[in-house]
């Protein structure tokens, strides 16, 4: 018999699915080592049931990613089958797959957002990241089909050495593409990002030079901009705000600092293709696996997810910050660099007390 769930575990704001290890990039980044095979992703049946899963969880966008998720046959129903269960449904792909036809199917899917990848504004840096040529020309006409019909697109961009000082161009591409959204996912070294040159990864003042680059876009823009992996952009923007309370713009960076820091466990979850539930796509730390346990009773119920939603559970300097109740730290970086999810997190320029 299953134990009751934790009626005071919070719902979800995403679930991501991984819905397959399959991809037909070869990125420096991936949090996977490994590709994976067909028969290893959860059949369709089994990912009906996880959709099924989810709403019952109360989650509020269920994102579709991979892998490549448009390698999978059945991803059109069961965007259906999400939305009738009342979800908000992403898809978050690399691009270069959309040709005219798939667009028309992603336009019939109703997904609420198609996010992208696009790492560069130009076409040699994006490839050599990405490990194909061609790449960066084939996801900005995939992205072209999707507006041509309406599709609201979301652009994701991996921020390390190779673009962070070029941002301001890859806006401007974003802005150029039509796109609602740019979410910046700050590198975190895991899976084949930890055999990445050290000095591709951002040092602690390197992120808080994006991170106040992004706060100062924020309050003069117009385009949805995120900072994601990156938790102390909450305590960048709050010392933005106050400096800049009553300028123009300053609504549009508060509207962007709302939620938690890090989501780990507690806003967000991440199942993987072949069923492990883990905090985060980055966080490889499984807390249970859906083939054998209700996805219901891992979220509420896993010791490691209910001490990731304790930020007194948090040690080092994480565990003695003003801000750890808004930032959390990134768990993933701790664990990558410590072994320990609860650790201080690196890459952080703050010093408690220091505010």
């Amino acid at each position: 018999m299953s134990a009751p769930p934790d009626a005071a575990a919070p719902r979800p704001r995403l679930v991501f699915w991984e819905s397959t290890g399959r991809c037909n990039l070869r990125c420096a980044h991936c949090r996977r080592l490994d590709a994976g095979a067909p028969a290893d992703d959860l059949d369709t049946p089994a990912a009906e049931g996880l959709v099924d899963a989810v709403a019952d969880l109360g989650a509020g966008i269920f994102v579709i990613s991979g892998g490549e998720p448009l390698l999978r046959d059945d991803w059109a129903p069961l965007a259906k089958r999400a939305r009738v269960r009342g979800l908000a449904v992403a898809l978050a792909t690399n691009g270069t797959l959309i040709d005219d036809a798939q667009a028309d199917r992603l336009a019939a899917a109703g997904f609420a957002r198609v996010a992208v990848s696009l790492d560069a504004a130009d076409p040699a840096t994006h490839d050599a990241f990405r490990g194909v040529a061609g790449a960066f020309d084939a996801a900005v006409a995939g992205i072209g089909r999707l507006r041509r019909r309406s599709v609201a697109v979301q652009i994701n961009a991996a921020v390390a050495d190779h673009n962070a000082g070029r941002l301001d161009d890859l806006y401007a591409l974003a802005a150029d593409l039509d796109a609602e959204a740019l979410h910046l996912f700050v590198l975190v070294p895991v899976g084949c990002g930890m055999d990445l040159d050290a000095a591709q990864h951002l040092d602690a003042g390197a992120t808080e030079a994006v991170l106040e680059w992004v706060v100062a876009r924020q309050a003069a823009g117009t385009l949805e901009l995120k900072a994601t992996c990156a938790p102390q952009y909450h305590r960048v923007a709050a010392a933005w705000l106050v400096r800049h309370a009553d300028e123009r713009g300053a609504a549009r960076v508060r509207a962007a600092m709302r939620g938690r820091g890090c989501l780990a466990g507690s806003g967000i979850c991440f199942v993987s293709h072949t069923g492990e539930v883990f905090p985060c796509g980055y966080l490889p730390v499984s807390c249970g696996n859906i083939r054998q346990t209700p996805l219901a009773e891992i979220w509420s119920l896993s010791p490691i997810l209910r001490r990731l939603r304790d930020p007194g559970q948090l040690t080092g300097r994480c565990g003695a910050c003003e801000f750890k109740v808004v930032c959390g730290g990134c768990r993933a970086r701790a664990y990558a660099a410590t072994g320990d999810y609860l650790a201080e997190a690196p890459a952080c320029a703050h010093r408690p007390g220091r505010h």
